[in-house]
C-alpha cells in the first residue's frame, strides 16, 4: 500500500506543481531571464531563414548551418558577454581564414610533394604560437575565446584546403554565415531588453557594501546582548537576523566581479555609464570590500562562540564598541548610496569622526583598566573584538578613498556643500587608528606582563 501511495496520481500532481513553482520563482527572481530566452529563440529563428528562404539558400548553401551554430555559442546573457564572444569569433574567423588561404597558396609554391609538409609545418607553428599566447594574462582575460576559434578555424581551413579546390568559395560562405549569426546576436542583445554587465557590476558593488553595513549596524546589539533565562522567541515574532549571514556572499564575489568587469569593457556607453567608464576601479573597491568582509568574518566567530558579553570588563567597553560598529555600518551605507546614485560621498566623514572618538574612548578605558582584577582569558576576547572593529574602521576609510577616486574618474555629480564636507577627511580631522598604534602596543605589553596569576593574588592578599 505504501508503494502504491508513493506512485499515486496525487504525488505526481504534487511533483508537477512543485516543479512549476520552482520555474515560476526562477523567473520572478530575475524577469530578465525570461526575456533572454525569447531573445535567443528570436535570433535562431531569424538566422534559420537562411535555410527556409530559397534565394538565401542558393547564395550560401549548406554553410548556413554555421550561422545557427554561431548564435548558439555566441549569444550570452549580458550584452558585454555577447559582444565579447561575437567580436572574438568574427575577427578570429576572418584572420584565421585569411592566414589559412595564404598558407594553402604558399604551400603550393613548393610543389605537390612538399605541399603537405609545408602545410603541416605552418599549422604546427601557428597553433603553437596561438596556444602559448593564451597564457598571457591580458589575452587570457579578453581574447581567450578568439584565440581558441582562431586555432580551430585555421586548422580546418588549412587541412580542408588541401583536398578542396574551391577553398575561396568555402571560406567566403563560412565567414559570411558566421558574420550573419554574430551580427544578429549583437543587434538583438543590444536593442531588445539589453542586460548590461556594467550595470550588474555596479549593482553588485552597491549590494556588497549594503550587506557589510547591515551586519555592522546590528553587530553591537547582538554581541553585547544579555539573554534572559527561559526567553525563547518563536513563531512569527522571531526577529529576522539574515543580516548576520548575508555578508558571506561578499567573500566569494571575486570571480563574478572580474567576469562582469571584463564583459563591461566591451560594452558601449549606456545610461550613466560612459564608454571609458573606470571598471578597474570597481575591482579595487571590490578587493577592499572583501578585506572588510574578512574582518567581519572574524567578528562573526565571536557570535558563534557565544561571546561572554555579560562580564564586567565587557560592559565597560560595550557602549564605545557598539558605537564604533554602528557608525562604521552607517558610513558604509552612505558609501553604497553615493555609488548607487552616482554622487560624491559627502556624509561619511561625520560617521568616521564618531568612530575615531569611540576608538579613543576604548583606548582610554583599556588603559584605565590595568588593575589586575580581571581574568586574562575573559578580557582578551573583548580586546580582540575592539581591535577588529578598529581595523574595520580603517577598511572603511580606505573604501571611502577608493570611492572618492571612482567619483572623480566617473564624473559623479557633486553637491554644493560637498567640498566643505570632504575637507575635514583630507585635512586630517579623522585620525587613523595608526596614530594610536604605539599606545596600543604598549598597552598589550602591559596586559601580558602586569596581570597577576591566581597564586600571585593570594600572596598579595596575605602580604
Amino acid at each position: 500500500m505504501e508503494i502504491a501511495n508513493k506512485t499515486s496520481p496525487f504525488n505526481r500532481k504534487a511533483f508537477i506543481l512543485n516543479f512549476i513553482m520552482r520555474i515560476k520563482k526562477l523567473g520572478q527572481d530575475d524577469p530578465r531571464r525570461i526575456a533572454h530566452s525569447f531573445k535567443v529563440a528570436l535570433a535562431i529563428t531569424l538566422v534559420s531563414m537562411v535555410y527556409y528562404l530559397r534565394p538565401l539558400y542558393k547564395g550560401i548553401g549548406d554553410a548556413g548551418v554555421w550561422a545557427i551554430l554561431t548564435v548558439v555559442v555566441v549569444f550570452e546573457y549580458t550584452a558585454g558577454a555577447t559582444l565579447c564572444k561575437g567580436m572574438n569569433r568574427g575577427l578570429a574567423t576572418l584572420l584565421a581564414g585569411v592566414l589559412g588561404i595564404g598558407a594553402k597558396y604558399l604551400a603550393t609554391l613548393f610543389g605537390t610533394k612538399a605541399e603537405p609538409i609545408v602545410l603541416g609545418f605552418l599549422v604546427f607553428l601557428l597553433v603553437t604560437s596561438a596556444t602559448f599566447s593564451r597564457f598571457i594574462p591580458h589575452i587570457k582575460r579578453r581574447y581567450d575565446y578568439g584565440v581558441l576559434i582562431f586555432i580551430l578555424t585555421f586548422s580546418l581551413v588549412a587541412v580542408s584546403g588541401y583536398r578542396v579546390d574551391k577553398i575561396l568559395e568555402l571560406a567566403h560562405q563560412r565567414l559570411s554565415t558566421i558574420l550573419i549569426g554574430g551580427a544578429t546576436c549583437i543587434v538583438i542583445s543590444l536593442c531588445v531588453c539589453p542586460v548590461w554587465a556594467g550595470e550588474d557590476l555596479h549593482n553588485l558593488i552597491v549590494s556588497n557594501l549594503e550587506k557589510l553595513a547591515s551586519f555592522l549596524e546590528g553587530f553591537g546589539g547582538e554581541i553585547f546582548e544579555v539573554p534572559l533565562e527561559g526567553d525563547t522567541v518563536g513563531g512569527s515574532n522571531e526577529p529576522n537576523k539574515s543580516f548576520l549571514t548575508a555578508y558571506k556572499s561578499v567573500l566569494n564575489s571575486k570571480a563574478t566581479e572580474e567576469s562582469l568587469a571584463n564583459f563591461a569593457w566591451w560594452e558601449p556607453g549606456h545610461g550613466k555609464f560612459r564608454f571609458s567608464h573606470p571598471w578597474k576601479q570597481y575591482l579595487k573597491i571590490g578587493v577592499l570590500t572583501r578585506q572588510c568582509g574578512y574582518h567581519i568574518e572574524a567578528l562573526n566567530g565571536y557570535l558563534d562562540a557565544k561571546f561572554q558579553a555579560s562580564s564586567e570588563f565587557s560592559k565597560r567597553v560595550q557602549e564605545p564598541c557598539t558605537k564604533m560598529s554602528s557608525e562604521a555600518g552607517k558610513a558604509l551605507k552612505e558609501l553604497s548610496k553615493s555609488v548607487k546614485s552616482f554622487s560624491y560621498p559627502s556624509n561619511c566623514t561625520t560617521h568616521l569622526q564618531t568612530c575615531q572618538k569611540a576608538i579613543d574612548e576604548v583606548n582610554t578605558m583599556l588603559k584605565a583598566s590595568m588593575v589586575g582584577e580581571f581574568d586574562v582569558l575573559e578580557i582578551i576576547p573583548v580586546i580582540t573584538v575592539a581591535s577588529t572593529l578598529t581595523e574595520i574602521v580603517k577598511c572603511v576609510e580606505t573604501i571611502l578613498v577608493a570611492i572618492e577616486e571612482l567619483s572623480k574618474q566617473a564624473h559623479f555629480k557633486e553637491s554644493l556643500n560637498n567640498a566643505e564636507k570632504l575637507q575635514p577627511h583630507h585635512g586630517g580631522a579623522v585620525a587613523s587608528f595608526d596614530d594610536h598604534k604605539e599606545d596600543d602596543i604598549d598597552f598589550v605589553k602591559v596586559i601580558i606582563h602586569k596581570i597577576p596569576s591566581e597564586s600571585q593574588k593570594t600572596e598579595d592578599n596575605r602580604g
